[in-house]
């Protein structure tokens, strides 16, 4: 099946309601501009002839221009498109032009605007100046029509471990061949110095069960034409959206060569039993006036102040404006292109507030309907504010009128570790008073729970998930401080031991806590930065995942395959809805720096009838009364995970900064 007959069967009906073809155009005014119900915008190839199509209702002309390499060099031909129904142009040309590229050129006002690869690009040459005509299906890797995604029972079940491509395998001692590919993440058997698994086969032996990806599509800061001058960025900054990044590919000038090689990392995962997750960046552009959707539609996919000035609540300048037909039909035809053409298992939206909840709904339920299992969550907030209306924002509050979503909890992260932007500011684990209520409500994953005292929580004075699954609970990720720096620079007066402690107790809360857990690649070996805060583009040298700590710190990998492995063995940890949550999970009443709850019944079908999981933030000794019926332990923070038959009642000794999970059968 073609990729437009597969969008337009999966979202059509969709459509159907929110298409609206207006009789009065106005230039001036882009709720006027006239939506075109089709899904075949771009290039539609054969080996016979090759049909361009381009929605632009504000122009007076449309050229595109036929180039024999991506960069450099005349034109070989221009075309110039006709006008057609719908605010789109189109033209044909015949004969196989597989390989060639080409751009679009727009004309407004009598002014002819720059040259650009249109915002339905699939391939594009080196630093994404101008697109590609492919055979998609050639860029298939073989095996590929026999991939197939690993299991997935339910949302509950997700392990996330957010990486970047680059991070992964730059470093001197990660052992992999392709450093700062995509190819990097197919290569088994890699391993450090010293013989400790590094790459994909770390990731299957720590268990998790989904990569996420930062942005791994065509962004602009990277220029691919000097990869031996390294230079460094997170991916935030959209230049093709529909286009695997050039500077991960082992040749940025052959646009196929992305495209087939982003394809055999998905496989390889795929294979290893991991899911993919791509980081999405719709809300803004990297550049407004090099990208796509300017060049072609001025003024239109982009919110405006009420004085004409860019709106942006992005902190980048510019966001876009879900809200307007063409720019939401672009971000649900985008992710499914993605879903189907690349095998993607879930999606993750940054700054997911500045879209508005009506697209969210539909891209999400696009996505299901071709696949129930995709996995999709997003950052519930903005960077600043914007003029689309705060009730209709996909923000956290607004999450009840969200379907088939999650956010990540910032309460829980905060109350846990810390002020995100406040550095010396403690949290639980580190001793900080008043966190209890924060940690209780990302234990019951941002759900109604009877004995969550919501105004104590930070950032939330009420519950705002509807399902656990729809909560993302996390102590750290790419932005900001790692977890190991953050408490290296509020902790400065514990030892190097106690902030391990702290370390683990932050993530047993996590992964003992509803909801989906979520992992910083490099957390499971107490990954540094060097204290660097921001480090978007910051060098290797600060960003790189230096494989030696796995050795340094192997207990701690230990103990956090202990987490996940523990967390997958019961089901009592990941209850599917928020009555079960209240239903089977009790808070127990304790002194300030301790957190406990059982979870009782047999929770959610679990081996173990009765759980006990306690937390103590303490750095001292802290009695605790079992009472007459015996427990056994399950975990602990300095053993891990490791069912034993000895059992514990009475006066029992909780150590200092520590976690532990009792349980009865």
């Amino acid at each position: 099946m073609k990729i437009h007959q597969f969008v337009g069967m999966t979202i059509l009906t969709l459509f159907t309601a929110m298409a609206c073809n207006q009789t009065h155009f106005d230039s001036k005014d882009p709720s006027t501009y006239p939506v075109y119900e089709g899904f075949d915008l771009g290039t539609n190839y054969t080996k016979e002839q090759t049909v361009f199509k381009l929605w632009a209702p504000t122009a007076q002309k449309v050229a595109v221009r036929l180039y024999e390499q991506g960069v450099g060099g005349d034109a070989l031909k221009t075309i110039e498109l006709s006008k057609g129904k719908q605010g789109v142009w189109d033209a044909t040309e015949k004969g196989d032009l597989n390989g060639t590229y080409f751009t679009f050129q727009v004309q407004v006002d009598g002014k002819w605007l720059a040259e650009v690869p249109g915002p339905y690009a699939t391939a594009v040459g080196v630093n994404g100046k101008r697109a590609m005509i492919i055979d998609l299906e050639a860029t298939n890797p073989e095996g590929w029509q026999q991939d197939v995604k690993p299991a997935l029972a339910a949302p509950s079940d997700v392990v996330l471990y957010e990486l970047h491509v680059r991070d992964f395998s730059i470093h001197a001692n990660s052992g992999m061949q392709h450093k700062g590919k995509f190819l990097a993440m197919t290569e088994p058997g890699t391993k450090t110095l010293n013989g400790m698994a590094t790459g994909i086969d770390h990731l299957k032996e720590m268990g998790v069960t989904h990569v996420h990806l930062l942005p791994a599509f065509d962004y602009r800061s990277i220029d691919e034409s000097q990869l031996d001058k390294p230079r460094y960025n997170w991916g935030y900054d959209p230049q093709n959206y529909n286009v695997p990044e050039g500077s991960y590919a082992t040749d940025p000038y052959n646009g196929n060569v992305r495209i087939q090689e982003f394809k055999q990392m998905v496989m390889a995962l795929h294979q290893a039993g991991i899911r993919v997750v791509l980081d999405v960046v719709y809300n803004h552009v990297g550049n407004i006036n090099e990208q796509s959707f300017e060049q072609t539609v001025p003024g239109y996919y982009f919110r405006h102040n009420t004085d004409s000035s860019l709106s942006n609540a992005s902190g980048c300048g510019n966001e876009t404006a879900s809200e307007r037909f063409m720019m939401r039909k672009y971000m649900i035809e985008s992710v499914l292109y993605w879903a189907f053409e690349y095998h993607l298992d879930g999606f993750r939206f940054d700054l997911m507030g500045i879209h508005d909840i009506n697209t969210m709904n539909l891209l999400a339920e696009s996505l299901h309907d071709y696949d129930s299992s995709l996995f999709i969550y997003g950052e519930g907030w903005t960077a600043g504010d914007s003029p689309l209306p705060v009730e209709n924002r996909a923000i956290k509050q607004n999450m009840p009128k969200i379907y088939g979503v999650a956010a990540f909890s910032d309460e829980f992260r905060d109350g846990i570790k810390g002020h995100w932007n406040n550095l010396k500011t403690k949290g639980f684990v580190s001793g900080e008073p008043n966190m209890e209520e924060s940690v209780k409500f990302g234990i019951v994953a941002a759900t109604q729970h009877p004995q969550v005292d919501y105004k104590m929580v930070n950032y939330s004075d009420t519950a705002w998930s509807k399902a656990p699954a729809q909560t993302i609970n996390y102590v750290s990720c790419h932005d900001n401080n790692t977890l190991w720096d953050k408490l290296a620079i509020s902790s400065p007066e514990s030892t190097e031991s106690e902030r391990i402690r702290m370390d683990k107790l932050a993530n047993t809360i996590v992964f003992t806590s509803q909801g989906v857990p979520f992992l910083h690649a490099g957390e499971e070996f107490l990954r540094t930065k060097r204290l660097v805060e921001n480090s978007f583009e910051s060098p290797d040298s600060i960003n790189w995942i230096d494989w030696s700590l796995k050795e340094k710190n192997s207990g701690v990998v230990e103990y956090y395959k202990g987490l996940i492995a523990m967390r997958k063995a019961h089901p009592a940890f990941k209850m599917p809805t928020a009555e079960m949550i209240a239903s089977h999970l009790e808070f127990m009443d304790l002194e300030p720096g301790l957190v406990g709850y059982t979870l009782s019944g047999n929770a959610n079908g679990d081996s173990w009838k009765e759980i006990l999981v306690i937390f103590n933030a303490n750095k001292t000794i802290i009695p605790f009364e079992l009472g007459d019926d015996e427990w056994h332990l399950g975990l602990d923070i300095e053993k891990g995970y490791q069912p034993e038959d000895k059992s514990f009642k009475g006066d029992f000794k909780l150590a200092p900064i520590s976690a532990y999970v009792f349980y009865r059968e």
